[in-house]
């Protein structure tokens, strides 16, 4: 069910970067006014695609749900994780709703349409984040330890409100590419820094310098890691971490180097769902850590 789902996610990513969003109209749920669309052309059979895999998204997610009540006992952690999957993916569906609703889609470049693509980002990264934790914690691996849950240090936790903003700023920078391409890798700097220019082309400077100090910031933890436990899994995780951040910040660049390519663009929001994904794992497997001594290192 994680898998589908940021499947669903890179799906719609590409509906966007492909200018796909308004595929099907103004019309929610229905399709141009249809439950099945009528000779439709190439944008809406990529809108209504993404619709049918919300859907069976959504029926996973239920499915889910309802194993998890059959199969564990009242107040376990994946039938909360499960319920958590489930209300949120009613809140991305009703998201993604009000991006056709409020006309949010297509050439759309204003401010409300920027601050709505953060709110959908956040509560697509938490609905991946009770995905990820209901699939680790039905498979056993975060019960040998009874104090996972509760002993986490607060320097890795706020790896993820970090990783958040970097998406946040990434999905911003992303529309902007998608708006107002460059033909050129020095027209897209002259246009970073004019003041001439949309507010979604002079956000995307930000983009680049958090996604460099968040990497940063995310290998030292990773480190720390790797040098404070002995449990394999919280080393594996903090592995992980560190390649997909160091691959992370090499796709990044290369993506700004290649002028965004929608092929590109994919490739960097799976790096960056899979990163998150691993920062949430290690967030409930690391073992506590004294934040004293992190401090010090990354001092």
């Amino acid at each position: 069910m994680l898998a589908w789902n940021v499947l669903v996610v890179l799906w719609g990513a590409y509906v966007r970067a492909s200018g796909s969003g308004a595929g099907c109209g103004s019309h929610w749920p229905l399709c141009n006014g249809e439950v099945l669309p009528v000779a439709p052309r190439l944008g809406t059979i990529i809108e209504f695609t993404h619709r049918l895999m919300s859907g069976v998204a959504l029926a996973g997610v239920i499915a889910l749900w309802l194993w998890s009540r059959a199969s564990f006992p009242r107040g376990h952690r994946v039938r909360k994780m499960a319920l958590a999957s489930f209300l949120l993916l009613i809140v991305e569906a009703l998201l993604g709703a009000g991006l056709v609703l409020f006309n949010y889609v297509g050439n759309n470049a204003s401010v409300g349409r920027a601050f709505y693509l953060a709110l959908h980002l956040v509560n697509t990264l938490l609905l991946l984040g009770a995905l990820a934790l209901a699939a680790w914690y039905s498979g056993g691996v975060a019960s040998a330890r009874g104090h996972r849950s509760s002993g986490m240090s607060s320097w890795i936790t706020a790896a993820l409100p970090i990783a958040a903003l970097v998406s946040v700023t990434g999905a911003i920078a992303a529309l902007g590419d998608t708006l107002f391409p460059s033909a050129t890798l020095a027209q897209g700097f002259h246009q970073d820094f004019s003041g001439a220019a949309n507010f979604l082309i002079r956000l995307r400077i930000l983009h680049p310098g958090l996604a460099i100090l968040a990497a940063c910031y995310f290998v030292a933890v990773s480190i720390f890691v790797l040098r404070s436990t002995p449990y394999p899994t919280a080393r594996n995780l903090a592995v992980s971490v560190l390649i997909l951040a160091v691959i992370q910040l090499g796709a990044g660049a290369t993506n700004v180097l290649l002028l965004a390519p929608v092929a590109m663009q994919i490739t960097h929001l799976l790096l960056a769902d899979l990163l998150w994904i691993a920062l949430v794992l290690l967030a409930v497997e690391a073992s506590p850590l004294r934040a004293p001594r992190l401090a010090a290192k990354l001092h």
